[in-house]
């Protein structure tokens, strides 16, 4: 099937989601990347579980929480979260993304979003980084208030293009993420930027590529 859509993941496959702790590795110290690591691993267990208990938050305050954790756990010093968080507003896109999302335009695919982000926080995103006249779309977990990789998630593009799963490549560097969108029907594609271990969740993408480069030989 043709695809009609690219829809990528916002966090870990656009952005780099350890380039907020990165810029304060001075104040941080050696510990700064153990400290992203688990920041961002608490932000995924805190959507995930909020959804199975049906306590949705939205994710800035999600983030903010699993942030508050993260610096008590690692004794970060407190006067340092309003940094942070700023930071987190203006993640850095990876090198490729621009070029990459530029040349797919060209090509007239229909180009979005789909994020546990709000839709603020999406957009502030790409407007930092100058890339919003490459979207056609941010699509948001905000518009049902649950997170991925609930397939309700994943109809949210499917509604608004009116066309098949099939006819979506979705892109995520998260393997959860890459399942979930597998499962429901997308042509899933794991952009596999740290050499990982894909999971074993009753789905294996046809495509894994290092970074977004190499998305161009697929679609």
């Amino acid at each position: 099937m043709k695809t009609k859509a690219v829809v990528f993941d916002a966090y870990g496959t656009l952005f780099d989601v350890n380039s907020a702790a990165k810029r304060c590795k001075d104040k941080i110290g050696t510990k700064w990347e153990t400290f992203a690591n688990f920041w961002r691993t608490t932000q995924l267990e805190y959507t995930w579980l909020r959804s199975l208990m049906k306590r949705h938050k939205n994710f800035w305050d999600v983030t903010v929480d699993s942030l508050d954790k993260s610096m008590k756990v690692f004794n970060i010093n407190k006067n340092m979260k309003k940094e942070l968080l700023s930071l987190y507003k203006n993640l850095s896109p990876y090198p490729e993304v621009r070029g990459v999302l530029g040349d797919l335009k060209k090509k007239n695919y229909k180009l979005a979003i789909l994020s546990n982000g709000t839709p603020a926080l999406l957009n502030e995103l790409v407007v930092s980084n100058k890339l919003n006249n490459l979207f056609d779309d941010l699509f948001s977990v905000e518009e049902i208030k649950v997170y991925k990789p609930d397939s309700r998630v994943y109809k949210i593009p499917i509604e608004k293009y009116n066309v098949k799963a099939n006819e979506i490549t979705f892109l995520s560097a998260n393997t959860w993420d890459v399942s979930g969108g597998g499962n429901f029907g997308y042509n899933s594609i794991w952009v596999n930027r740290n050499n990982s271990v894909f999971d074993s969740l009753d789905f294996q993408p046809k495509n894994e590529i290092r970074n977004l480069t190499q998305l161009l030989d697929i679609v």
